[in-house]
């Protein structure tokens, strides 16, 4: 009997320190699957030398999403006019996590021929457990002109 309640009492303790691990790897895991993304996208655009872009989208027919969490899509631009048609080709559906908000900035990155970004100013998608609470588990992939990304991590507003 003491046994069970020393586990019991350990378990307890452990607890709320698991759900921060499981909530860090959550966001972890779909940052390195936008990372990876981009990446394609990125490679796409200079594949088809007309351009390609990642959007947000829940259904993953269209560039139809009000946040990056509900899910995206990446496409190959086959007419260059950076943005998605129904006619062009889908390269991949990711469907997101509803333990992971991500901002609703920015839904739409493209990338030309040359695989830079189209737009003047830089881009970021930030994502962050749905609770969070005072942990820095927010993060944010900041892509620049030149197509490059970066993480930044940060503290949940």
């Amino acid at each position: 009997m003491i046994t069970v309640v020393i586990l019991a009492v350990l378990a307890a303790i452990a607890f709320p320190n698991f759900q921060g691990t499981i909530r860090s790897n959550r966001v972890s895991a779909a940052t390195n699957e936008v990372l990876a993304s981009l990446a394609l996208a990125r490679a796409e655009a200079i594949k088809n030398a007309h351009g390609g872009g990642i959007c947000a989208s829940s259904t993953g027919a269209a560039c139809d999403g009000d946040n990056w969490g509900q899910g995206w899509l990446v496409w190959a631009d086959s007419n260059a006019d950076g943005a998605f048609d129904a006619a062009e080709q889908v390269i991949r559906v990711s469907q997101g996590s509803k333990a992971i908000i991500g901002d609703s900035a920015d839904l739409v990155i493209t990338f030309d021929g040359r695989g830079r970004r189209r737009g003047s100013a830089d881009q970021a998608i930030a994502l962050q457990p749905d609770e969070c609470g005072t942990a820095e588990l927010l993060r944010t992939v900041q892509v620049n002109q030149t197509g490059q990304t970066r993480v930044v991590r940060g503290a949940c507003p």
